[in-house]
């Protein structure tokens, strides 16, 4: 997800996807550890993408405040 992307969810829209992608790469490093994760690259996107998502839930807040 870029940040061209982000631009126009509000704080509750990404607070649930960065749920969704924790929860994603929660369940991609159980099956890291069991060797049967398929795209190992994922986790760092997953890792990026969810920077991203902090990154502009701050800068909401701070505008906020």
């Amino acid at each position: 997800m870029k940040m061209s992307e982000m631009k126009d969810l509000t704080l509750t829209e990404l607070a649930a996807k960065g749920r969704d992608l924790r929860q994603e790469m929660f369940n991609m490093r159980l099956q890291q550890a069991g060797s049967q994760l398929e795209k190992p690259a994922r986790l760092r996107t997953l890792r990026r993408d969810i920077a991203r998502i902090e990154t502009r839930m701050s800068q909401i807040q701070n505008k906020a405040a």
